[in-house]
């Protein structure tokens, strides 16, 4: 391992990656910004992680070789206050989308420009603290479900919807909205961090999974109403009474999201 530090009062974030032109680039514009940063040059123990104190983790997956998904999911699983961004080389719409399932936060392509990448980094940051703000203000109960921002998680009686990051997110947005109907590009903005570029459904897939999750443990209530040509509104609603608006689900897929190929495979 490979240890930088750098900027003591600024963010500190782990980098696992090996291409050294990335690293010398990246990490010059670290320095010039005052960041702490560590460049690992393999995965580490989650606990690891967690002892570094980081705000964000930037790691490109090619590096990981066959165990780059599961450890993806339990680096999140582990550090559920992190922000994690994949910065990897050429890759399918079926890598990217798993990679965001599986707790990631972002996905930047290389070759990248540092500026974007902070850019990225620090709008994940940015999210994680507005989470972490609201932590304190007690559990959200509507219908059968109560929402538990201090866990990242919802609950059905003591029973978890079992939510992945990105879910348990928008979840709280769209509750948090007190009814009101949100636009499909502020949910992109408010989730995401940037804007929603022309065609992306990562919204509409997200929430027919969200929507999917809370019926299931629900199944008694509709949670998520869709309204047509505008975006999606949160209410506890009993299933058998009148909406207002049929929930009709996203398409089942985004195109070439499925079959998943092995992310070593592919790059």
């Amino acid at each position: 391992m490979t240890e930088v530090l750098q900027g003591a009062h600024g963010l500190r974030i782990a980098v696992i990656d090996t291409d050294s032109g990335f690293l010398q680039v990246f990490g010059k514009r670290l320095e010039r910004v005052g960041w702490e940063h560590r460049v690992l040059a393999s995965a580490v123990p989650p606990e690891q992680l967690v002892s570094m104190r980081l705000g964000a983790l930037v790691i490109d997956l090619s590096v990981l070789g066959p165990q780059a998904w599961d450890y993806l999911e339990r680096v999140a699983a582990a550090l559920p206050g992190m922000g994690i961004v994949v910065c990897t080389g050429g890759s399918t719409v079926a890598q990217r989308v798993r990679a965001l399932r599986l707790g990631a936060d972002d996905w930047l392509a290389k070759p990248c420009h540092p500026e974007e990448l902070i850019a990225r980094i620090e709008a994940v940051v940015r999210r994680r603290r507005r989470t972490e703000g609201r932590a304190d203000a007690g559990p959200v109960v509507s219908g059968e479900l109560e929402i538990r921002q201090d866990r990242f998680q919802a609950f059905v009686s003591t029973a978890s919807v079992d939510l992945t990051r990105r879910e348990f997110e928008l979840l709280e947005l769209l509750s948090g909205a007190e009814g009101r109907v949100l636009e499909r590009e502020d949910i992109y903005r408010r989730v995401w961090g940037y804007e929603m570029a022309r065609g992306d459904r990562s919204v509409d897939v997200f929430v027919r999974k969200l929507r999917q999750k809370l019926e299931k443990a629900s199944p008694g209530w509709r949670y998520i109403h869709t309204h047509f040509g505008v975006g999606y509104r949160f209410a506890a609603e009993p299933a058998d009474g009148d909406g207002g608006c049929a929930n009709v689900p996203a398409p089942e897929q985004v195109p070439g999201t499925a079959p998943e190929p092995e992310f070593e495979h592919a790059l």
